[in-house]
């Protein structure tokens, strides 16, 4: 088993260039299934695990698909299978998203019960109570979900009860093969969505509305591939922008893109972080002493869950006593007993969490509860005192492209080593401590 081993104490300074996002290239492969003719070409795409996993997905189903040098290919032209098995949908939970473009596309769609991140509940029944008004049967049970339609989905009226982000991709890439217009209401509004509306749109779709609360899809007969460049991770943005103002750092993030960001920017400023527009990304300036903030996560243009962790970190080295609310989630504060682990002052109150800070985190082993609690985990340890080591990689390696190696070139002493490196690791510093 792989660990990462952080050693704090290291201002961060220099540029580090951002990925693109995981959060919407993988609907954007998935809707590649709802071309008929024609190859689809998706550029900058990141090499994570759930990308691997979704090209997987698509393989199992007859789609041919390629990845090298961040380009995906595939074509999904020929006859698809209907059926995504357990074996991959359990690595994760966004390979439900094949629903829409295979009930859309075949008629017939039967999907294993999802896994991914242990968020939660993460109920889908708003996929579900949309695929229903579109005219589809559902059937649950045997660990699988299976919506069948006689001829072609109906355009329908949709309102969600919550603005899920994967029930509304799910059901942009059913209503766009669907007869009629369908209208989506009190819907996601994340970048994600305008990035898979438009590709959409590129393959001969007809989607409005993307990025507000109310969507309209005229569904058409068929659709093409296309080519198209996935937008920049705001997530890694946000989390290397963390990491600069944490080390009381200053670095360039390449990529960021202000106004995907601007939840997160009021509030790193609030604490007193600089925070620069450049021409080509974000300057981050950490300065001498933070101060507490309130933050609660809410959908977008709200603060986003998936920087919940990241922040808290952060918060740990304000002066003050900050809280956060977590209203996206349930159970996402996990972490929260790692980080005392490291010695943070932390309480638990239903949905919030109260910090006490600035307290002087001290090394230890933690564990990644999850893919932005591993990323969080490592950015306590650029400023703890000693050595931390965080375990459960497998969940950081869902959401980051060589995290520790682009940590490392802003100047982190940081580095991942299998269970016998770190073994060694470990003896040499109990020698140096014994001779100190």
């Amino acid at each position: 088993m792989e660990k990462i081993i952080v050693r704090g104490g290291r201002k961060l300074n220099g540029t580090v260039k951002v990925e693109g996002a995981k959060n919407a290239v993988l609907p954007v492969i998935a809707a590649s299934l709802l071309a008929s003719e024609e190859k689809s070409v998706i550029c900058d795409v990141p090499t994570l695990s759930d990308v691997y996993t979704i090209n997987e997905v698509l393989r199992h189903l007859g789609a041919d698909v390629h990845f090298e040098n961040n380009t995906v290919t595939v074509d999904a032209s020929r006859t698809l299978s209907t059926e995504a098995p357990f074996e991959y949908v359990r690595k994760m939970r966004a390979s439900v998203l094949v629903m829409g473009p295979l009930l859309a596309r075949t008629g017939h769609s039967r999907v294993a019960l999802p896994g991914g991140c242990a968020i939660g509940s993460r109920p889908i029944d708003q996929h579900l109570k949309g695929f229903e008004a579109m005219g589809a049967k559902i059937k649950v049970g045997n660990g699988f979900i299976e919506a069948i339609v006689e001829g072609r989905l109906q355009g329908a009226k949709i309102y969600l009860d919550f603005p899920s982000v994967g029930a509304t991709e799910n059901l942009i890439m059913a209503a766009a093969l669907a007869e009629g217009t369908t209208t989506l209401e009190n819907v996601a509004k994340e970048p994600e969505i305008v990035d898979l509306a438009n590709y959409i749109n590129a393959m001969g779709g007809k989607i409005r509305g993307a990025g507000t609360g109310t969507i309209k899809i005229e569904g058409v007969k068929t659709l093409h591939g296309a080519k198209h460049t996935i937008i920049p991770d705001r997530i890694e943005a946000g989390t290397f922008m963390v990491a600069a103002a944490i080390t009381q750092g200053n670095v360039l993030v390449q990529g960021a893109v202000p106004e995907h960001l601007t939840s997160l920017i009021a509030k790193m400023e609030e604490m007193g972080v600089q925070i620069l527009e450049e021409a080509d990304g974000l300057r981050i300036i950490g300065p001498a002493k933070l101060k507490a903030i309130d933050l609660k996560t809410m959908p977008h243009p709200g603060f986003p869950t998936d920087m919940q962790s990241q922040m808290m970190a952060l918060l740990m080295r304000a002066n003050g006593t900050s809280m956060i609310t977590e209203t996206v989630f349930e159970n996402r504060f996990m972490h929260a007993e790692e980080f005392r682990r490291m010695n943070g002052d932390i309480k638990i109150e239903g949905r919030s969490v109260i910090i006490n800070g600035p307290v002087q985190l001290q090394g230890a082993e933690v564990a990644a509860t999850d893919l932005r609690a591993g990323a969080a985990l490592i950015l306590a340890g650029l400023v703890a005192d000693g050595h931390t080591r965080v375990t459960e990689l497998k969940h950081l390696d869902r959401g980051y492209v060589n995290f520790h190696q682009k940590l490392a070139s802003l100047g982190a002493d940081i580095e991942r080593v299998n269970d016998e490196e770190a073994a060694r690791l470990e003896s040499k510093e109990v020698v140096s401590d014994l001779n100190a």
